[in-house]
């Protein structure tokens, strides 16, 4: 089981990278935990400057903007 982590504070590009990570994890039968979390001193202590990031199983994969599903995909696929 994946532990995924949608790091931001709730802007529009943070809720579209949610949004899409939830979507292709349920299409691709994918068992992960998502979570999302907004502290910024949580986000902070990933080393993340720049938001919307993806954290999975505790690695930063991407910060500060949206990559693609199937970037996505390939990530989870790997972790």
């Amino acid at each position: 089981m994946l532990n995924v982590k949608v790091l931001g504070t709730g802007c529009k590009k943070c809720q579209t990278l949610e949004a899409s990570l939830r979507e292709i994890i349920a299409s691709n039968n994918i068992e992960a935990v998502v979570e999302k979390v907004d502290d910024l001193s949580a986000i902070v202590s990933y080393g993340v400057m720049t938001t919307p990031a993806l954290v999975i199983n505790e690695k930063v994969v991407s910060a500060g903007s949206l990559p693609k599903e199937d970037q996505i995909l390939s990530w989870l696929k790997e972790g």
